[in-house]
């Protein structure tokens, strides 16, 4: 089968490139219908990746974060036409201890090979996940970025004391929006603060306990566990602030991504015997357990519908660059492409 594959070949310009689809394996194909512009993409189209890693990568196809209809399932353990979340992360090899998104052998779309800007996407059939009947599609086109904060609790939980009675998450972007309601409804019984700089952001955040501007922190205000939610420059000043505000032997979860290496009050972490760790992207199981949430907790896709930006239909090359353009000068949320290739 004949398949259109999307690549960006170099900074801000994508072409068509056509290659063959087997249809006599086991692969699950997938009609793409909504993608989702993540950060990541945005370093690759606009060129602010090292030009080393930009040689090394490109050619590529962007976009992890994406649903679709189910076109063609060899097994018919998949009906066509059924809704699916697709799982960028594709483990090789199995591991007891070391989770598939950690594993060095692991591959992930639009980082090493290509995302879901095609016509049609093969799917090994552990990467498709069934979404819940009658969910907004636009937020479910963001699974994958709700995921890695549903992973980076499951963690949190597993590695931090049980006193949570302060939360406090550092941030006021979609990763910290996602990461606060998660907290709330996964551990209800802790108070959970908002830490930001940008007051019309955190406005949104009306299940949040608190919300506190950065330049203006009581020096009292203590939590037990931080979430550093920021990334690039802001890293640095976020995590030494949750030190300065956390308690003894509490846990910090880094979240955001920066391209420099980042200066942190050691002496501090010593003294305080605090535990820090950082996590990044998921995998199926996280997305699973994440869509059951969702089913127990249909209120939780309504929150998230208010982090839903720019919607972009896409047709052709030119609107794939305009869909691109729009994300770079949103102030907030989330853009998607509804793909109709």
């Amino acid at each position: 089968m004949l398949n259109t594959v999307y690549r960006l070949v170099e900074p801000r310009r994508i072409e068509a490139e056509f290659c063959d689809i087997d249809v006599n394996g086991e692969d699950i194909l997938v009609r793409p219908t909504h993608l989702s512009i993540c950060n990541a993409d945005q370093r690759y189209f606009q060129g602010l990746r090292p030009p080393e890693i930009l040689r090394k990568k490109l050619p590529m196809a962007l976009i992890h974060e994406g649903i679709g209809r189910v076109l063609y399932d060899p097994k018919k353990e998949f009906a066509a036409g059924t809704m699916v979340v697709m799982v960028p992360n594709t483990p090789f090899e199995e591991d007891s201890i070391v989770a598939e998104n950690y594993r060095r052998s692991s591959k992930f779309r639009a980082s090493g090979f290509d995302g879901f800007m095609q016509d049609v996407v093969s799917m090994r059939r552990d990467r498709v996940i069934v979404l819940p009947e009658g969910i907004d599609l636009f937020v479910a086109a963001f699974t994958e970025l709700v995921s890695v904060s549903y992973h980076t609790i499951d963690r949190f939980i597993a590695k931090s004391h049980e006193r949570r009675d302060t939360l406090g998450v550092w941030g006021d972007g979609n990763v910290a929006f996602i990461t606060a309601l998660l907290l709330k409804k996964r551990l209800p019984e802790s108070r959970v603060l908002i830490f930001g700089k940008h007051n019309y952001k955190m406005q949104d955040f009306i299940f949040a306990d608190e919300c506190y501007h950065i330049d203006d922190i009581p020096a009292d205000l203590l939590i037990d566990h931080g979430f550093e939610c920021v990334g690039r420059a802001g890293v640095s000043m976020s995590i030494n602030q949750i030190i300065d505000h956390i308690r003894p032997e509490g846990c910090i979860a880094t979240m955001g991504v920066s391209e420099e290496n980042v200066p942190i009050n050691t002496r501090m972490i010593l003294e305080k015997g605090l535990t820090m760790f950082g996590s990044s992207r998921s995998g199926a199981e996280d997305f699973k357990n994440l869509l059951d949430l969702y089913r127990e907790n249909p209120e939780i896709v309504e929150y998230l519908t208010r982090i839903v930006g720019e919607t972009v239909e896409v047709h052709t090359i030119s609107d794939m660059t305009r869909a691109f353009d729009t994300d770079i000068r949103k102030k907030g949320g989330k853009t998607i492409m509804v793909w109709n290739k």
